[in-house]
């Protein structure tokens, strides 16, 4: 994976100001996914938007990291649900 598309979890953290165990936290619990590398961690750029939601829920709105992933899950369903009834609505049509 190229370098130019991710940034070190050390440096997002401070740019960020969290701490990197709150970053290996929702690695371990699959929410977003590290890339193991040179001794080092990282987190791609795209997954930055998903981090930053993670942070909002969980120091703004004291949500947990459990609490993170059943509202991931949730989302993920009506996600699907929502291209359900996009593609029934297709077949109607």
């Amino acid at each position: 994976m190229e370098t130019a598309n991710r940034i070190s979890i050390e440096q997002c953290c401070v740019y960020y100001n969290i701490e990197t165990s709150f970053v290996q936290k929702l690695d371990e619990h699959g929410l977003i996914e590290l890339i193991h590398s040179d001794e080092a961690l990282y987190i791609t750029f795209e997954q930055l938007s998903d981090l930053e939601k993670y942070m909002h829920m969980h120091y703004e709105l004291e949500i947990n990291i459990e609490g993170l992933e059943t509202i991931k899950y949730l989302l993920d369903q009506v996600y699907q649900l929502q291209k359900e009834v996009n593609r029934l609505k297709g077949e109607v049509e």
